[in-house]
């Protein structure tokens, strides 16, 4: 068995396959190509998380899980918040091939799907790009919407203004952009063509008032039920897509809680990134509508990078 750790990782899987890989994934998702049940997540003390989640890539094809813990206090120490691997079997025997790191798996899996949602429903015109967490998650997703938009500036906050300044530089330095730290969401957000929420709150950190007409957001942070980055009223004033829709209607709190509160309900989700891309749902209507996609992370996703990673010569 192979075992490719985090380094090899990011020398075979580079960002822009990476998006190519996600789109197609998704795509044959939303078509029933795949086998994906519900993830199993235990929850630890102090709110953190244990995750096994499968997936088969269809008939003859590879399957396997990500097997991966989700510490968020481990914000702004030497540990990421996401490690574990990602196990990868053969279909002609059932014999495990590849045991594959989840941690850099995810990363930039998780910036190349926003990009996808992005590349599908921003304004082509959407030169500021706003990130409300500058961990991980804003350095993969600053490479990867690079990559589907012409971003001309890019704001930033943190709960660690520390933090905020350290990739400030960081980004500036390899990008060659403006980045501006702000003191709050609602600065960085507000004249934000794009936005990307990327923290593990349990509270909405991105509302409707600082949202202005024809915005794209991506909310990556929340990945369960009773968590959420965006408030109930930006959602019902949004076009809402999902990365898979049963999946969206089971965890995502985003989703569940405005229809719990009555605000919304389940013709609000207008699809999957998906179905977009198979010509099932439309895409952005209009240089005003509000798109929210809304992201959980799926099973395929991580299988399909670990399938590659593994078969890269």
């Amino acid at each position: 068995m192979k075992v490719i750790e985090e380094r090899e990782v990011c020398e075979v899987l580079s960002m822009e396959t990476c998006i190519e890989l996600m789109g197609r994934t998704l795509a044959d998702l939303a078509a029933g190509r795949y086998i994906q049940p519900p993830r199993s997540v235990i929850r630890l003390p102090g709110d953190d998380l244990f995750g096994f989640m499968p997936a088969y890539l269809g008939e003859g094809d590879y399957f396997g899980a990500k097997i991966i813990s989700a510490f968020h206090r481990n914000a702004g120490t030497e540990y990421p918040s996401h490690m574990g691997y990602v196990m990868l079997f053969e279909s002609g025997h059932g014999s495990p091939v590849a045991l594959v790191d989840a941690t850099s798996i995810t990363r930039i899996r998780t910036g190349a799907v926003s990009a996808v949602a992005t590349r599908l429903l921003a304004r082509e015109e959407a030169p500021i790009l706003a990130l409300a967490g500058a961990g991980a998650q804003a350095r993969s997703h600053i490479e990867a919407i690079r990559l589907v938009r012409t971003i001309e500036r890019v704001n930033v906050y943190d709960i660690s203004a520390a933090r905020a300044q350290a990739f400030a530089r960081e980004a500036e330095e390899k990008y060659g952009l403006p980045v501006h730290v702000y003191p709050s969401v609602e600065e960085a957000a507000r004249d934000a063509d794009i936005i990307c929420t990327l923290t593990p709150s349990a509270e909405p950190i991105l509302r409707l008032e600082w949202v202005k007409p024809g915005a794209h957001i991506n909310a990556v942070g929340a990945f369960s039920p009773g968590k959420r980055e965006v408030s109930s009223d930006l959602v019902a004033a949004s076009k809402l897509y999902a990365d898979e829709v049963d999946a969206m209607k089971r965890e995502c709190g985003e989703y569940i809680i405005p229809v719990r509160e009555g605000i919304i309900d389940e013709r609000h989700i207008q699809g999957s990134i998906g179905d977009i891309m198979l010509g099932n749902v439309p895409g952005r209507l209009n240089k005003t509508d509000i798109t929210l996609f809304s992201a959980l992370g799926q099973a395929v996703e991580d299988v399909a990078c670990a399938k590659y990673a593994y078969l890269c010569p």
